[in-house]
């Protein structure tokens, strides 16, 4: 009996100890691989130096970037956790090497699923209660396993509709503020050597921004507040929010209506399936119709609320019957000031008129410090703030290219970054990727113009004889889309 208390007592010491040195394996992990990456770059652009040929120096850094994307694939998919979502930000067209896109797009923010009994654990701790006295029925296969938690399809007891329940992950907070405290390391080395842009000020806000995600009462107050706003702001609402089950709720553990639909990134295959052409006009107008209801959604909440859904990635986003658009996972939102709001506002108004003054002064307003390394400084604070503030990127820019000589980055030194902004950057760059992937090229500067203009107009900073879109009627939408 005393032999098996013993291994008893053993097994759990072992545990501890794995638990605590967990953290110290993967900071071991991603520095490991992050100095090989970067070593391989830096040795790299020494070796290409002594090349004349620009065809041989393009096919060079061709194949430098698929080596490199090799190795960032392995570390994300390794450590996963919260480099899955390093994944998704770095895996747009206009963010990064074509090689590195090609290879993280096939990332998905997915992690192996909690096994049930651990669950069902942290379900009854939470709730206070049985899941056999909660639930008529529980799938025990989760719906879906991401970073943070993972969601499982069930029934209340004497109801009659499906609900879905989000259940976080036991020890993954530790983790994933580990990851973020690394990742805020070598950014700050990076600027101070390579990228002439305040990455810091961004990781800083990545970190408030994912420990928001750990607490789903505040997701759920977040879901209900946005549901309300688009409900009461619309005839009929641009997307759909799940309803929040109140009493169900705990920091751990959420509740909500389920909302039947398919992935956005199913929907090509959906259409096939049923006999629709994904490039017919039917297939066109059922894109254009998604597009619109999500531009529509994230205009009203960033510029007439400034309280936004931050997260619009394709895992996120279900399409429904009729076209209809559903926006799921509220953990990551952002509130912002008045005077960022009402900036940014500002800028959307640049961009749409192509306004390189108001673009300059809008910067100002926002609070970006940058220094200028060119003669045409105007111009190019305009084209760096389409590149990174719209959907339709300025005329000859393909990508963000903070490593070419000609980018807007290198030309223009942004030093001082306001951290809010960072959720307005990434949320444009995902609605930018979700436009390629549906083979729309459009402006969302143009398309937020009158809710701008309608935001500046309440605010008292814009006079009713400089409404240029008064009369504007939402429909004018379809006339700056232009298919892909």
């Amino acid at each position: 009996m005393n032999a098996i208390a013993s291994r008893f007592d053993f097994k759990e010491i072992q545990e501890k100890v794995s638990l605590h040195l967990r953290p110290w394996h993967r900071s071991f992990q991603f520095w490991v691989r992050a100095a090989d990456i970067y070593t391989g770059y830096k040795v790299f652009q020494v070796r290409v130096s002594f090349v004349k040929d620009v065809q041989k120096q393009e096919a060079m850094w061709e194949r430098q970037h698929e080596l490199a994307a090799d190795k960032i694939y392995a570390m994300c998919s390794d450590l996963g956790g919260f480099f899955l979502k390093v994944a998704q930000i770095l895996g747009k067209p206009d963010l990064a090497p074509a090689a590195w896109v090609k290879k993280l797009v096939t990332l998905c923010d997915q992690a192996p699923a909690t096994p049930f009994d651990a669950v069902k654990l942290v379900l009854e701790k939470e709730l206070g209660r049985s899941v056999g006295e909660i639930f008529e029925k529980f799938d025990v296969n989760p719906l879906g396993s991401a970073s943070i938690a993972q969601v499982h399809l069930a029934r209340l007891r004497g109801d009659k509709n499906d609900v879905v329940v989000k259940v976080q992950h036991p020890g993954i907070q530790d983790l994933m503020m580990t990851d973020i405290h690394n990742l805020q390391a070598f950014a700050l080395y990076m600027q101070k050597t390579d990228i002439k842009f305040d990455l810091y000020s961004v990781t800083k806000e990545m970190e408030k921004q994912i420990g928001y995600e750990f607490d789903f009462l505040r997701e759920a107050n977040a879901m209900e507040r946005i549901r309300r706003f688009l409900y009461e702001n619309n005839k009929k609402t641009p997307v759909l929010v799940p309803r929040v089950l109140q009493d169900l709720v705990t920091r751990k553990v959420l509740l909500m209506d389920y909302i039947d639909g398919i992935p956005i990134l199913n929907l090509g295959d959906e259409m096939a399936k049923r006999g629709i052409n994904p490039g017919g006009k039917m297939a066109a107008a059922a894109k254009q119709n998604i597009l619109k209801s999500l531009t529509l959604a994230y205009g009203q909440m960033i510029l007439k609320s400034g309280f936004f859904h931050a997260d619009p990635h394709p895992g996120n986003i279900l399409i429904c019957k009729g076209s209809e658009v559903a926006l799921l996972d509220y953990g990551q939102v952002k509130d912002l000031p008045d005077q960022l709001r009402l900036g940014y506002a500002n800028l959307v108004l640049a961009m749409a008129d192509n306004d390189p003054v108001k673009a300059t002064e809008s910067y100002r307003e926002l609070g970006i410090d940058t220094v200028s390394n060119c003669e045409n400084e105007q111009q190019e604070l305009l084209r760096l703030a389409q590149t990174m503030f719209d959907t339709k990127l300025p005329p000859g820019v393909l990508m963000l290219q903070p490593f070419s000589e000609d980018s807007s980055i290198k030309k223009i030194g942004v030093q001082s970054f306001p951290e809010e902004l960072f959720s307005v950057l990434r949320t444009v760059h995902l609605l930018r990727g979700l436009s390629v992937g549906l083979g729309i090229n459009y402006s969302c500067a143009e398309q937020w113009r009158p809710i701008a203009e309608e935001a500046l107009y309440n605010a008292g900073r814009l006079k009713g004889a400089n409404l240029k879109t008064k009369v504007r009627k939402q429909g004018s939408f379809r006339r700056f889309i232009q298919r892909g």
